[in-house]
């Protein structure tokens, strides 16, 4: 499983992963080709939301969410909300600023769109072994190097996160107290260092690995654990998803034109 999944029991898990990388796509498309925050909102209440309650990830899914999704909302709201250029409609005055209703609407529906994002590939991260990816994106094809560009980008944040929390239980082994915010901080200039020199020492050792499994030949490798299972239902899924998006696009764009 990869670093965030959380079970490996549920049908969900055991979808083929193409099947589930194209649900998080055609979720991401659908959830950009409107405008309107109603439909952000309904993607991400009755269609992902029941995806990730079914797959038994609720809990770290919404923990992930507020994690990546608070900042980027935080700044959306206090930026647009402020110093909307063109606002009319003013709630609130503090100083130069104002706090404006077309800037929170605006703020509001760029948030929902980032959640669908962020949520739709943390659905992908929490029900799928990168490996499980690679292998089914390799058996469809696809250039291993487009295979691995994909897998180390699913892996990247993962992969930090949890190298810099070994780090950190280590020096707290040895002595280091963090109390507070400002012990935090603190902490940060000691878990800099052995982070960066970390994720280059595992460079070396990711091309060590990929020239061992003859990575870039030409001839299609063979799969140890053969191919990965997928049902004629999970084909015609993907198809109605890639439908979906590219109807939710057509959609949008003959309402543009019109």
């Amino acid at each position: 499983m990869s670093i965030l999944a959380v079970s490996d029991t549920s049908p969900i898990h055991r979808l083929n992963p193409v099947t589930k990388l194209v649900f998080a796509f055609s979720v991401t498309v659908c959830g950009f080709a409107h405008t309107s925050a109603l439909w952000p909102l309904a993607l991400l209440l009755l269609v992902l939301l029941p995806a990730i309650v079914y797959a038994g990830a609720l809990r770290r899914f919404t923990q992930l969410l507020a994690l990546f999704s608070a900042p980027v909302v935080v700044a959306l709201f206090l930026v647009q909300g402020f110093f909307y250029p063109g606002a009319e409609r003013v709630i609130a005055a503090l100083g130069p600023a104002r706090l404006s209703y077309e800037g929170l609407t605006f703020a509001a529906q760029t948030a929902l769109h980032i959640m669908v994002l962020v949520a739709s590939f943390l659905f992908l991260l929490l029900t799928t072994s990168p490996s499980r990816l690679m292998s089914a994106m390799t058996q469809r094809g696809m250039s291993p190097k487009i295979v691995y560009v994909i897998s180390a980008a699913l892996q990247i944040g993962p992969a930090f996160a949890a190298r810099a929390q070994r780090i950190l239980q280590a020096q707290q082994a040895h002595g280091l107290v963090i109390r507070g915010l400002r012990g935090r901080v603190r902490a940060l200039v000691p878990l800099a260092g052995p982070l960066i020199l970390g994720a280059f020492t595992e460079i070396g050792d990711r091309a060590a690995a990929m020239e061992t499994r003859a990575f870039g030949v030409t001839r299609r490798p063979t799969s140890l654990s053969g191919p990965l299972p997928d049902s004629t239902g999970q084909r015609v899924a993907r198809a109605v998803m890639i439908l979906c998006a590219v109807a939710a696009v057509a959609v949008n764009v003959w309402g543009v034109i019109r």
